[in-house]
């Protein structure tokens, strides 16, 4: 709404000031508070390291000591209080600001990225699913249109689009772990390994192994690219559900492979993921084979012949490591809601009710 006259402007600007002296006492008080949290962040610190470090010798103290029989019970409720105060030291922890991993310094220097605010680590994870489908249907486009054609420039934007892309994740990743997220091991490492065969192939020179092996990595990308989308949906609904049930941490997030969180429902993801895993074997052995064929190949055959083979036992060994721990933890599970459940019904002295029953067979199921 404009003002009609200089002197109703003049009255505008006084009232301003006045509002001004508002904002600089709300400002004083921010800071004041901003002063105080860093203090109680520090303190918190502080108190933590004492924590860890008073429980360490309580350990190694009960390693020395000969437990007489009487005393393992005793024991035994010490450890597990050890991990009962483990699991609240990690709850902290989430609340506080964290130091970079040595991949974000030398990327980001100490530039602090750890995000306080919760609705603001649940928006910053929502945008990295939301990159990570995206960039699956772009790839998926252009792998389709360069399976159809041959034209240079588009093949040298799918192929910096996976550079740009896994680059992006690594970076994103390393983020959601600085706040919470629990990524961490092969699945970290597979997209650096992704990251460094995006980058050979952008180098790799137009050439007669180039064009022999360029249809069969067109379509290994197409069919990536439909299992990451059915990845990304599969596991959305996996995370919501268990979430819901409080049996996973808000800051999961979806990543390729096969995790113990995905039990449920596993027998329809894991023949596309197998699939994937022996297509990239293939891609190690076509390759491998063409340098092995083609003496004056260049390097870049052999390398990535070499990478794809390092993705495929990495992917193929740890699902494989997965089930059968999977199906332990399953049983155990099991036995031990039964227990319990038979245990409250006995001490009760009713059976249980239908609402228990399945309960019992959401989370187990």
């Amino acid at each position: 709404m404009e003002l009609p006259t200089v002197d109703s402007c003049l009255e505008r600007w006084n009232e301003l000031g006045t509002e001004f002296k508002s904002l600089e006492a709300i400002n004083k008080v921010y800071l004041e508070k901003l002063e105080e949290l860093s203090d109680l962040q520090s303190k918190c610190v502080k108190e933590i390291s004492h924590q860890k470090y008073q429980m360490g010798i309580i350990k190694r103290s009960l390693k020395r000591i000969k437990v007489p029989k009487e005393d393992r019970e005793k024991v035994d409720v010490l450890h597990r209080g050890f991990e009962r105060r483990n699991g609240q030291i990690t709850d902290i922890e989430h609340a506080l600001p964290k130091p970079n991993g040595l991949y974000l310094k030398i990327i980001l220097g100490n530039v602090n990225v750890s995000i306080l605010n919760k609705n603001e680590k649940f928006k910053y994870k929502d945008e990295y699913e939301k990159f990570k489908l995206v960039l699956s249907v772009i790839g998926f486009l252009l792998s389709v249109i360069n399976l159809f054609t041959v034209n240079r420039l588009l093949e040298l934007c799918l192929l910096f689009l996976l550079v740009w892309y896994y680059c992006t994740l690594t970076i994103r990743e390393s983020i959601l772990k600085v706040n919470g997220s629990k990524i961490k091991g092969w699945w970290r490492l597979h997209h650096f390994i992704s990251t460094v065969a995006s980058a050979v192939l952008v180098v790799w020179p137009q050439s007669e192994s180039w064009y022999l092996f360029r249809p069969q990595f067109m379509v290994f990308n197409v069919y990536i690219s439909v299992v990451q989308y059915l990845q990304f949906r599969y596991q959305q609904g996996v995370l919501y559900r268990l979430k819901a049930l409080g049996e996973r941490h808000n800051m999961d997030i979806t990543i390729e492979g096969f995790h113990s969180w995905m039990w449920r429902g596993l027998g329809f993801l894991l023949p596309f993921l197998f699939a994937g895993y022996f297509f990239q074997l293939y891609n190690a052995y076509t390759l491998l084979h063409l340098a092995y064929s083609q003496p004056n190949s260049p390097w870049q055959v052999a390398v990535l012949g070499m990478l794809f083979f390092v993705l495929f036992l990495g992917n193929a060994v740890t699902t494989v490591m997965v089930i059968p721990q999977k199906v332990q933890e399953n049983r155990r599970r099991k036995e031990g809601l039964s227990s319990k459940t038979h245990s409250q019904s006995t001490s009760q002295g009713e059976p249980p009710t239908s609402a228990t029953i399945s309960i019992y067979f959401l989370i187990i199921n």
